[in-house]
Parts: C-alpha cells; sequence; structure tokens
C-alpha cells in the first residue's frame, strides 16, 4: 500500500527536549481491494490515515455519526512495518516579503508552509508543514492567504497517553506571520431544528491562535 504525505505535524516537548513526528497521508474512499467488479463499498466513507510514534490514527468518516470515525491501532497489526520514502528539497529559501510571495505564487512555483504552536502551560510546542494548495491574493491591498488543508492539528492543551490522540483533521488560513485560523472536522447538527441526535461531520467552529507562520519555495535557480 502506498500513501501520499498530505502533512507533516511534529510535536516537541519543551521539558525533555523529545519530538514525535506524525505523516497524515492523503485520503481515498472505502473499497473492496482487488476485487473482480464492485470495487468502492455500498456504505461508503472517506478513509484518512496519520502514521507516527509507532501507531496508525485511521479517520473513517461516513456522512452518519460512527464509532469507526477516530480507530488507533499499532503498526504491527495493518499493512506490515511502514516504509518512508521523502523526498527533501536540496535548498530551499524563505519567502520574507509580500513582493517575494506574490512573485513566487504567480510563478507557478511550490510552496510549503509551517505553522508553529506553543503552549506555555503544558510545555509543548508543534510544528506543522504542508503544501499551500490555494493562495489569495490582492495586489490592490498587497496581501496574500493561506487557505489549506486538511492538516494534522495538534491539541497542545494536554498530554494524551498515546501523542498520535492529540490529533485532528483541520483547515488552516493565515494572512501574518504571527497567527493561525483553523476549522477542525467534527460531529455537527445538520440543520439548527435538527434533533441532537441528527448529525454528521464537518469543519466547524472556526478559531484563531498565536503562531509562527513560514512560507517556504525550492532554492531559485541559477
Amino acid at each position: 500500500m502506498r500513501f501520499w504525505v498530505e502533512s507533516r505535524t511534529t510535536i516537541i516537548d519543551e521539558t525533555s527536549g523529545e519530538s514525535r513526528t506524525f505523516y497524515q497521508c492523503g485520503s481515498c474512499k472505502s473499497e473492496h481491494t482487488f476485487a473482480k467488479q464492485d470495487l468502492f463499498a455500498a456504505d461508503n466513507y472517506d478513509f484518512l490515515p496519520i502514521l507516527g510514534d509507532g501507531d496508525w490514527l485511521i479517520f473513517r468518516r461516513l456522512c452518519r455519526i460512527s464509532d469507526r470515525y477516530r480507530d488507533v491501532q499499532p503498526v504491527d497489526k495493518l499493512w506490515g512495518a511502514p516504509i518512508l520514502k521523502l523526498r527533501e528539497l536540496s535548498g530551499t529559501r524563505l519567502l520574507k516579503d509580500w513582493e517575494t510571495i506574490r512573485d513566487t505564487t504567480a510563478a507557478a512555483v511550490p510552496i510549503v508552509a509551517q505553522t508553529e504552536l506553543q503552549n506555555a502551560e503544558t510545555g509543548l510546542r508543534a510544528v506543522i508543514e504542508y503544501p499551500v494548495k490555494t493562495m489569495n491574493i490582492s495586489l490592490e491591498h498587497e496581501l496574500y492567504q493561506v487557505d489549506t488543508g486538511p492538516v494534522a492539528y495538534p491539541d497542545l492543551t494536554q498530554r494524551f497517553e498515546r501523542p498520535i490522540e492529540a490529533l485532528s483533521l483541520a483547515f488552516v488560513a493565515f494572512n501574518a506571520p504571527d497567527f493561525a485560523d483553523f476549522v477542525i472536522e467534527q460531529p455537527v447538527k445538520i440543520s439548527e431544528e435538527a434533533a441532537d441526535d441528527c448529525r454528521t461531520y464537518h469543519y466547524t467552529k472556526p478559531f484563531s491562535m498565536p503562531a509562527t507562520n513560514r512560507l517556504i519555495a525550492p532554492a531559485a535557480a541559477d
């Protein structure tokens, strides 16, 4: 099985200096693998795994609320030992100002963002790294705005027994280097008039956090 990496989240324990890295993979649909026909499952759902610290966190998003939405399993119980085949750029450059961000976007050069979060009370810090799949540019106001996802958002307000449990699926937006807005996938009622048990999964309840945002591109060719 081959998975595309959509984001990478590193959680750092500032007290011990230990860090753990998690790889959020691309999503697919539930399927009957290698069947002769009817490849997609009839009661279909989105399937998205996150790998790290010896565990898989698997999201199975049906159209209705399900106790299968989050499932943590040791790596030795699923698909065999993972083999990471990551590609590192030979050189990068930090996009430090509006003009550079504008020109790099216009040139269709790939851009990766880093969003760094910190919680002083728990002593935890995290760096989320992800490709910028959507970039808004305002030439009139000389502004940019990243809006992309999903990414593996870390809850730093508490220390989880299994660190992978801290992660949720979220979209992130920012237009400045010092804050980021998030919207997390979670159960929500399908309408204001609906009963409490008439719910589905949706990205909702946006919130803002202090953050350090960086935009990075491949080093310019000579």
